[in-house]
């Protein structure tokens, strides 16, 4: 099988991953998943696509991930490894598209405008 190499994005943080055949163990910025994601929940959004597809012991995880915050590292994270789910077996493709996990998600911060306090929010209007 060799190595197979995909990058997942997520808001502003892009995670490069590398699965090799081996016993499952993941290695998030040479750190162990469990250190850099300490929150079950991470966990679990990490962990999905490999559960979903039953080929959580099957596979050595190396990720290089940056840019964002946590939660979207760790989506990031979670589509690079369901597009490597797909390429190991296509048969993948119909179990993890209908979760969404295949679907890049476009939402990003809305820029801050001039002559406003943020994004959306305007200064106090004075009539006075």
């Amino acid at each position: 099988m060799g190595v197979i190499h995909k990058i997942g994005r997520r808001k502003c943080a892009v995670a490069r991953v590398y699965v090799t055949e081996g016993t499952g163990k993941i290695t998030v910025n040479k750190k162990d998943l469990a250190t850099y994601f300490p929150t079950a929940t991470l966990q679990y959004k990490v962990m999905q696509p490999l559960a979903m597809t039953e080929n959580a012991e099957n596979f050595d995880v190396k990720v290089n991930v940056y840019g964002g915050g946590t939660t979207g590292q760790a989506e990031a994270v979670r589509m690079a490894l369901a597009r490597v789910m797909c390429e190991v077996e296509t048969e993948n493709r119909a179990i993890l598209k209908p979760e969404g996990l295949l679907t890049r998600d476009p939402r990003m911060v809305e820029r801050k405008k001039f002559g406003q306090k943020k994004a959306r929010k305007k200064f106090q209007f004075s009539k006075r």
